[in-house]
C-alpha cells in the first residue's frame, strides 16, 4: 500500500510542482505565498501530523537542519513564517523545467565540485540576507537514511561567520518514513520538529561545533531504530 501511495505522490508532485512553478513566475512578488499554499496542500495530502517542540526564531538569519528527505523542505516551509532562501546543489537547477523550483523563488545553488562554490555562496547569501530572507541550509550536505546524522560540512559555518549571523539549529524526525523518494514509499505519520536555541555565529567562536553536538544529541535520543 505504501508503494502505491508513493507512486500516486510522485504523480501528484509532478502536477502540483509544475503548477507551482508557473504560478511563482506569474505572481513574482508573491512567490512565498504560492509556496506556502503548495506546502500546506502537501501536508494535508500526505497525511502529515506535526509535533513541534520549541518555536521558530523569526529574528534568526539562518536555520540549519538535518536532511533525510525532500519532505524536510516541505515541512519547514509550511511551519516557518519567513521567506526562506534554501541552499541547494547546482544539479537541481540543471533539471529540465523542474529546476525552476529553485530559480523562480531565487533560491541559492552552489556547484560543490567548483572551487568558486564558496564565493558563490557568500555572494548569493549576502544578496538574500540584504533582501530580508533568512538562509536555510543542510550542513550534512546530502541526505542520510534517517537513522544517523552525517558529519557537518563547513559551508554553513563559513557563511554564518562571515556575516555574524544568528543561527537556529533544527532537528527533524520521521520525514523519510513518511516519504522516501528513493524507494517511492509514502505512509501517513507524525513528523517531529525540534527548534533549538538560536546561536550567535562569529569567527573565533565554537558555535558550529556546539550546534552540531546539540543537534546530534537530540537526534540520538529520539532517532528511529536502524
Amino acid at each position: 500500500m505504501s508503494k502505491i501511495r508513493g507512486i500516486l505522490t510522485l504523480i501528484q508532485f509532478t502536477l502540483t510542482v509544475s503548477i507551482t512553478i508557473i504560478c511563482m513566475y506569474i505572481f513574482r512578488n508573491n512567490h512565498h505565498k504560492v509556496r506556502k499554499i503548495w506546502t500546506a496542500l502537501q501536508v494535508k495530502l500526505l497525511g502529515i501530523k506535526l509535533e513541534i517542540v520549541g518555536e521558530p526564531d523569526t529574528n534568526a538569519d539562518m536555520i540549519i537542519l538535518n536532511h533525510q528527505s525532500l519532505l524536510d523542505i516541505v515541512v519547514m516551509e509550511h511551519i516557518h513564517s519567513r521567506n526562506l532562501a534554501w541552499v541547494g546543489k547546482k544539479e537541481i537547477t540543471d533539471l529540465f523545467f523542474f529546476g525552476h523550483i529553485m530559480k523562480a523563488p531565487r533560491m541559492i545553488t552552489v556547484n560543490r565540485e567548483d572551487k568558486t562554490g564558496v564565493v558563490t555562496l557568500l555572494k548569493e547569501g549576502k544578496d538574500r540576507l540584504d533582501g530580508g530572507r533568512p538562509i536555510a541550509m543542510f550542513p550534512e550536505g546530502t541526505r542520510s537514511d534517517g537513522t544517523y546524522m552525517r558529519k557537518f560540512r563547513a559551508g554553513a559555518r563559513i557563511l554564518a561567520d562571515k556575516y555574524k549571523l544568528k543561527v537556529q539549529p533544527v532537528v527533524m524526525f520521521n520525514t523519510r518514513q513518511v516519504l522516501d523518494s528513493k524507494t517511492l514509499h509514502a505512509t501517513p505519520g507524525v513528523v517531529k520538529v525540534v527548534f533549538l536555541e538560536t546561536m550567535q555565529a562569529g569567527k573565533g567562536t565554537d558555535w558550529f561545533d556546539v550546534a552540531e553536538e546539540k543537534m546530534r544529541t537530540v537526534f540520538e535520543e529520539e532517532k528511529p531504530a536502524s
